[in-house]
């Protein structure tokens, strides 16, 4: 049996490092070297070629190196035989609480207000709102989303939660469904979007949304770029009814230099790095099913193909 990493744009390099030291003796393959596709049975992807993966007669698993796997069950050509895994990693589920609750923090506060304004040398003084006084509302009650409201709720927010399914969580007021999502929207005034990136969701960050929204909403997305109408958010923040946003991810990235977004100051831009994927964090779970794989034992962290995650 043979491993096959494949992913276009990342180095690869730690990856490799970081299995060998797991399993020693693995034999790995680096897409697109030279290897025997009949031997590969396990792969570890990002961001794979479209169609690639139906070149492998004797595939069973694709492991994604993240906690997404949009990318890889966007692939309409993608084998039904073969299994999809994610990655659950308490690193990373730390890390998105962490930037979440700083960009909450960042709008409450007002400090990237007072850091233009410190370009301009000009002191002026706003209001500024409490966690106690102010509702957050968080789109997606995963791992990552219910990471993201414990962290919240403890630093003394309010929080919300809305999910496709009912869930019940200890401090988040949780809503679900279509009629929950609209007892839902009216109360959030920040909206996280931690939502998983399905034919469902895509475009879900849009106008009719915003509309329901408290006037003076502000919206942050650590989802996908994808779950964002990019034009329908410029034309709610120029209306006034939004206060603004904080996007980490987009459609394309790198963000082109031409993009609107770049010249909208009520919108903060970061670079994807809410929660970065750490090789030697994760590559133990991989191993684990890699294991399971060969010893014909039941995965762990499985995806629903039917549901996108």
């Amino acid at each position: 049996m043979s491993f096959l990493i494949v992913s276009p744009g990342r180095d690869p390099q730690p990856w490799v490092e970081a299995l060998r030291n797991q399993h020693p003796g693995l034999n790995i393959y680096v897409y697109p070297e030279d290897h025997d596709k009949e031997e590969v049975e396990f792969a570890l992807a990002w961001n794979h070629p479209r169609g690639l993966f139906k070149n492998y007669p004797n595939l069973k698993v694709v492991a994604s190196m993240g906690a997404g796997v949009d990318h890889i069950t966007s692939d309409k050509e993608l084998p039904e035989n073969i299994t999809i895994t994610r990655v659950i990693d308490e690193q990373l589920t730390t890390d998105m609480s962490d930037f979440v609750l700083a960009q909450v923090m960042d709008h409450v506060r007002r400090l990237s207000y007072y850091k233009s304004q410190q370009t301009e040398k000009t002191w002026i003084r706003k209001p500024y709102k409490r966690p106690k006084n102010t509702i957050v509302g968080i789109m997606g009650i995963g791992v990552l989303g219910t990471a993201v409201g414990e962290k919240l709720a403890k630093n003394g927010f309010k929080v919300l939660g809305w999910s496709k399914s009912s869930k019940d969580k200890e401090d988040i007021n949780t809503y679900y469904g279509e009629e929950g999502f609209e007892e839902f929207l009216p109360q959030a005034e920040i909206l996280v979007c931690l939502l998983p990136l399905t034919t469902e969701t895509e475009n879900i960050l849009n106008r009719e949304l915003f509309e329901q929204l408290p006037e003076g909403a502000y919206v942050i997305n650590v989802a996908r770029g994808e779950h964002l109408v990019e034009q329908d958010l410029l034309r709610m923040i120029g209306s006034g009814h939004l206060s603004g946003a904080a996007l980490d991810v987009f459609r394309e990235e790198p963000l082109p230099e031409e993009h609107p977004f770049w010249t909208e100051p009520k919108i903060h831009i970061t670079p994807h790095i809410a929660s970065v994927t750490k090789a030697s964090s994760v590559v133990p779970q991989i191993i684990e099913n890699y294991e399971h794989l060969q010893e014909d034992e039941p995965l762990n962290n499985v995806v629903e193909r039917d549901k996108g995650y």
